[in-house]
């Protein structure tokens, strides 16, 4: 029998904010340790369902019942300008251990030696000896370097912020991890160091993401947030987006727009499949744009439909970057960098935090100016540039329609409200203060704004912040017939694999092509982090008798013995990674066909999405003893 005091459940449950009705009637159970990916448009009442959760809300009808003594860990939206440290504000994520220190310090302070000890094996029983270890690798794999752990909290812009509350979040000992839009403020490195802790949490996940990659790799469960009706379903989101495709498909009413989307998704296809080379991207985009083209149907009913129409005159090159040096006075960041833009290049730029891929785009729009070499410009170049900074600079008192109309005096006010409503300003919300916009209401603003000026070379860094799925959706199909160069930095992969056919490497002060796909990148990130791991080498004597080289070289060939079985137990599982990895893909590719979705191949679903299961554990378990084996690696190399 079930044991429904283990579980979360939510029991004819309704929420309503002002006149808004958000939940009504709502049922829904997770079980323990299951990772479930709530989506929803912005505003169904997602945010409102994580209040209920933490007691912030009480439900206008229904129940809401949480296991007792459960430990809930969010990631806060906000945090204050502290002048506490970054590592120290962290570690106050784990309340048990703050509590356990303040106790230490009292008892000690009182010459209370006995409960002192009694403490410290509590202390040593929730791992507070390695905390600060704990609480590093973090901030580490979200991006922080080591200088910047002690720096105060208010040192930091709001976007690293965010970082540090999702770092706090992580750091509890939770029961149940609520975390709300956490990819927003990440660069895809952070994104994939954050999907592979996810993978290893042991506890109950709820997550709000508009991230489809991201949702796909770490949640197992769908719950569905529309018109004020919660639905759960099995699987990842590519399996939502399936099954809820073929519902929708079914719809007479659906059919004839549903027809022309796809048409138009296989327009993309047949383009890109005629540029296809070997190279791996490029096979991995047509695969990616096939799949867009099974989905479509679940995305007709979205009202957003907007385009990048592009300049009608093309400069080839529309842009050059010749023996350039690209950084800041006395700080170069690029060396060497050469670039020749034409008007059908779709770039996507790649590499570590902070290695200079903002620094090239902002080079490439002209805000930053070169340290040496020529930046050359075609007679027809027009910029596009995306940026979070552009948001802020909005006038916020300022209407969408005020906006454009300072760009374009001479355009009718009906022609601009026609267009404002393809990027959903619609009717009031066209007039509406910028002030009141949410910031995916402010992102599709500046998205506006650049295609209204039909730009040929679209810049765009981290255009899918604060966007919801079907905007995302939207503005992939945008850029697919965009007709100018495309340059793209997002942790958005779904993004990336639709929009671009060519990846440039940001890395160690050079701009180089990367010849592989995001899996590569991936595989290729963890080898440098690897490599770079801090190795402590004893200093050599200045001189050595012959007694202690002889010494000397009977340790370094034992340390050899050591290490050598380890390096190949490592070679062995990076293999089984690798076959795990492409046995994933080709499952994927099967639950794919919509036939399987079928109510007489329902047995055969249930079979796939179980061997999926399997071989997700599989991988998760065979990536946990990498992970062991190469620490083992690390500190035998450093002994």
């Amino acid at each position: 029998m079930v044991d429904l005091r283990a579980m979360i459940e939510l029991q004819s449950l309704s929420l309503q904010r002002g006149k808004s009705l958000l939940l009504e009637q709502v049922d829904l159970r997770i079980h323990p340790g299951h990772k479930v990916g709530l989506i929803g448009a912005n505003g169904s009442g997602k945010s409102s369902l994580f209040q209920l959760l933490l007691g912030g809300l009480q439900p206008d009808a229904g129940t809401l019942r949480l296991p007792a003594g459960w430990q809930i860990a969010h990631m806060a939206q906000e945090v204050e300008a502290l002048a506490r440290s970054a590592l120290d504000y962290v570690l106050d994520g784990d309340a048990p251990l703050r509590e356990l220190e303040a106790a230490m310090a009292k008892a000690e302070a009182e010459d209370r030696h006995s409960q002192l000890g009694e403490l410290h094996a509590c202390f040593d029983a929730i791992e507070g000896y390695s905390a600060r270890s704990r609480a590093e690798q973090l901030l580490h794999g979200l991006g922080f370097d080591q200088t910047s752990l002690s720096r105060p909290v208010s040192d930091f812009s709001g976007g690293w912020r965010i970082r540090l509350n999702l770092a706090q979040a992580l750091m509890c000992r939770s029961d149940l991890l609520l975390l709300d839009e956490p990819t927003n403020h990440l660069d895809l490195d952070a994104t994939l160091w954050l999907e592979q802790w996810l993978g290893r949490y042991a506890g109950t996940l709820l997550l709000i993401s508009h991230d489809r990659d991201f949702l796909d790799r770490v949640v197992n469960e769908i719950a569905h947030l529309e018109r004020g009706k919660l639905t759960l379903y099995r699987g990842n989101y590519s399996a939502f987006e399936r099954i809820r495709a073929e519902r929708l498909a079914l719809q007479q009413a659906s059919y004839e727009k549903q027809q022309a989307r796809v048409a138009r998704i296989e327009q993309f296809v047949r383009r890109f499949k005629a540029k296809a080379s070997k190279a791996k991207q490029a096979q991995s985009r047509v695969k990616e744009l096939e799949r867009m083209e099974q989905i479509a149907p679940a995305h007709v009913d979205s009202p957003f439909t907007f385009s990048f129409r592009g300049e009608r005159k093309l400069s080839n090159p529309l842009l050059n970057l010749e023996q350039a040096t690209l950084g800041y006075a006395g700080k170069p960041v690029l060396e060497q960098a050469a670039l020749n833009l034409q008007p059908d290049m779709r770039i996507g730029l790649l590499g570590p935090n902070g290695a200079g891929k903002s620094t090239l785009i902002k080079t490439l729009t002209g805000d930053l100016a070169l340290l040496s070499g020529r930046r050359v410009e075609g007679e027809h170049l027009k910029v596009g540039y995306f940026a979070q900074h552009q948001l802020e600079a909005l006038d916020l008192d300022a209407s969408p329609l005020l906006h454009l109309q300072r760009l374009s005096p001479e355009a009718s006010e009906q022609a601009v409200r026609n267009y404002l409503g393809s990027f959903g300003f619609q009717g009031d919300d066209a007039l509406e203060p910028v002030r009141l916009f949410s910031g995916g209401e402010k992102a599709r603003l500046a998205l506006a704004l650049i295609a209204w000026q039909e730009p040929n070379l679209l810049l765009m860094d981290e255009p899918t912040n604060h966007l919801d799925l079907e905007v995302r959706h939207a503005l992939t199909l945008a850029l697919q017939e965009f007709p100018g160069a495309l340059i793209l930095v997002s942790h958005d992969r779904h993004l990336l694999r639709n929009c671009v056919d060519q990846f440039l490497l940001v890395s160690d002060g050079r701009i180089t092509p990367f010849d592989g796909d995001l899996e590569d990148y991936s595989r290729w990130l963890m080898s440098r982090n690897r490599e770079e791991a801090p190795v402590e080498r004893a200093a050599e004597p200045a001189a050595e008798s012959a007694q202690a080289r002889k010494e000397r070289k009977r340790e370094e060939a034992a340390r050899r013995q050591r290490l050598s079985p380890l390096k190949k137990e490592i070679a062995k599982l990076e293999q089984a990674m690798e076959r795990q990895g492409e046995a994933l893909s080709a499952l994927e590719e099967a639950l794919a066909d919509p036939g399987l979705y079928l109510e007489e191949n329902k047995d055969a679903l249930r079979g796939r999405l179980q061997e999926q299961a399997a071989l997700r554990a599989e991988a998760e378990e065979t990536e946990a003893r990498w992970l062991e084996l190469s620490e083992e690696l690390e500190a035998l190399a450093g002994d």
